[in-house]
């Protein structure tokens, strides 16, 4: 098992040469990647000194280590949740089982609401299912005169999405509301923007397993069609978007022209179904009228 026989010392070189094809071996993607962030993080150091130490011999201690961790991976334990941190747009955060681990296509999501507003311009924003918080901490960084409230109806996500915004220096602007959807949040906002759950219910048992087993069901449950959720954030938006405010919601494949349908149904205008890099179709964008 594994890409060759380890030596008695497992030097850095042997022991990511060996994980790869350990990896390899359980289909995992990046198998070369993935041994190098979990050595790296073992021996608790930056990627780049394994490159600049190949022969040095982890300790039995390290061995230990990176054994657990190798042996977790393998056995469909996000990479993520071993590390307990990703990057996502520049920026830091914690992750847990207790969110969904933020993925590539959030990050559009956010940079499509950044382009909306100049970095001066004083903006009220709402995050909605804010899960780790990665949209409304982000949000708070990148646009600093941004006030943004964060909902979740889970505790657990707040107080993760509470951490990151103490990690990432935006705690005093952005305030954590626990509620369903809407039903404790007050006033309208410049901009609202959401990642609802949107995996039809039958579709969840056939989720791979690092999803299906690692993360929280509620952030990725949609109902029968895939779309109660997304159905009740746009009936709640139209009451709590400012005039000309914007509402911006990552959806699944296959869904654009329902949700479409809905943003007109509930008289906002521009609605739009725009794609992701992969030529998916991910996001859904409407503004209130002025």
């Amino acid at each position: 098992m594994g890409g060759s026989k380890l030596s008695g010392e497992w030097t850095v070189r042997e022991v990511l040469n060996w994980t790869r094809g350990y990896f390899e071996e359980a289909g995992i993607i990046q198998p070369r990647l993935e041994a190098e962030i979990l050595l790296a993080h073992a021996l608790e150091v930056e990627r780049l000194q394994l490159y600049l130490s190949p022969d040095k011999p982890l300790t039995v201690d390290e061995r230990t280590k990176f054994r657990t961790f190798i042996q977790k991976r393998r056995a469909g334990t996000p990479l993520q949740h071993l590390i307990g941190e990703v990057s996502f747009f520049g920026l830091r955060f914690k992750v847990r089982r207790d969110a969904l681990i933020p993925r590539g296509e959030t990050e559009e999501l956010l940079d499509r609401t950044l382009r909306l507003v100049p970095r001066d311009q004083d903006v009220r924003c709402l995050d909605l299912g804010t899960g780790s918080g990665v949209l409304a901490v982000s949000i708070a960084r990148y646009l600093p005169r941004a006030a943004v409230v964060a909902v979740d109806i889970s505790p657990e996500a707040l107080e993760l999405a509470r951490e990151n915004a103490t990690l990432n220096g935006v705690a005093d602007r952005v305030t954590l509301v626990e509620s369903d959807w809407f039903a404790g949040v007050d006033g309208a906002f410049d901009l609202i923007v959401s990642n609802p759950p949107y995996v039809e219910s039958g579709a969840i048992a056939g989720l791979a397993a690092e999803v299906r087993d690692h993360e929280p069901h509620v952030a990725l449950d949609g109902g029968p069609d895939g779309i109660d959720q997304i159905r009740n954030v746009i009936a709640g938006a139209v009451a709590h978007l400012a005039p000309g405010g914007r509402l911006l919601l990552e959806i699944g494949h296959g869904q654009g022209e329902r949700v479409r349908a809905l943003l007109v149904a509930a008289g906002l205008d521009g609605a739009a179904i725009e794609s992701d890099i992969a030529g998916l179709e991910r996001f859904a964008l409407a503004r209130r009228p002025s």
